[in-house]
């Protein structure tokens, strides 16, 4: 991991420091968020490995998914609930190389994993007669390798070349973590082949994944609109509707970010828009994913009953 020297020590996330009431109404919000995060994302991790009805590639992916958001959130909130509660606004240079690397591989990897979950839901409803033999439990390992592959790859790339930038004494980064589109506005050099080179590690891992689930769900309607069933498509919205929600959060506002970091909207918006991927959407993962699936609920409902019923069967009589 190399840092570059000119960066002068630590860095000053400046973040929302020009609105300190602001700052006030998020620490309670983020932390509230964060909790939500983790309780409901273990939660899911839980019950998918507990539960026997849950041991299918659609679970295997989305306790991956859910593994992610633990850890991305946590690479970032942890330091911004720091810096929101303080009058430090200061990461050191150490502690941003890290944030930089482990939240990129992260984001990237949620990226083409949710690509991989539309190929599953695509092979569910397109496939039926064959899910079990197309997704079998080898391909699965595979593409989820591939993903997590992908993110640590764009990382290694994106955040080294990042890092390396001649800085000139810049340490003041005006955002409330250490990204890529924030980090290369302190270069005191051209940063126009920088730019372009992460417009185009944008299209690869986000725009890519994203026409992947856009086909992937273009196979889906074809096949329901051959079979024109109300109660197939009731169960075609109740197995993709929760996966499309999560894909319209995240894409709609990771790629404001990142496909157009020099935009007026993305200047003036970025650290808000930002916020609502690192924090809010780990928080709404779960929710989506549990009020909107009945296989869930009652893998719940029977984990509870379980530990129930093996609470009374441990008391006295």
């Amino acid at each position: 991991m190399t840092i570059n020297k000119s960066s002068g020590g630590d860095f000053i996330l400046v973040g929302f420091s020009d609105q300190p009431r602001l700052e006030k109404i998020l620490f309670v919000v983020v932390l509230i968020s964060y909790l939500l995060t983790l309780v409901g994302n273990t939660a899911i991790i839980l019950v998918s490995c507990l539960d026997s009805a849950l041991r299918t590639p659609m679970y295997y992916f989305l306790t991956n998914l859910s593994f992610v958001d633990i850890c991305f959130s946590t690479s970032i909130v942890p330091q911004l609930l720091w810096n929101l509660h303080g009058p430090a606004k200061t990461i050191t240079a150490t502690g941003c190389a890290i944030q930089l690397y482990v939240s990129l591989a992260l984001g990237s990897t949620e990226c083409v994993l949710l690509a991989v979950m539309a190929f599953d839901r695509y092979a569910a409803v397109c496939r039926p007669l064959h899910y079990a033999t197309v997704m079998h439990p080898r391909l699965c390992q595979s593409l989820a390798g591939i993903a997590w592959l992908s993110g640590v790859g764009n990382t290694l790339i994106q955040g080294t070349i990042t890092l390396r930038l001649p800085r000139c004494g810049n340490h003041r980064i005006y955002h409330f973590l250490c990204e890529v589109p924030a980090m290369i506005k302190l270069a005191c050099v051209d940063i126009h082949a920088n730019e372009v080179q992460l417009f185009m590690a944008s299209l690869v891992l986000l725009l890519l994944p994203l026409t992947l689930i856009l086909v992937s769900y273009g196979c889906i309607t074809q096949a329901l609109m051959r079979l024109r069933s109300a109660l197939t498509w009731g169960k075609a919205l109740g197995t993709c509707g929760s996966h499309l929600l999560v894909v319209v959060l995240f894409y709609g506002t990771s790629t404001a970010v990142y496909i157009h970091p020099n935009s007026s909207y993305a200047q003036s918006q970025g650290k808000f828009i930002t916020l609502l991927y690192t924090v809010v959407i780990p928080t709404l993962n779960p929710l989506i994913y549990t009020l909107r699936n009945k296989d869930v609920k009652g893998a719940l409902k029977r984990l509870v009953r379980k530990d129930n019923s093996t609470g009374k069967q441990i008391l006295p009589r």
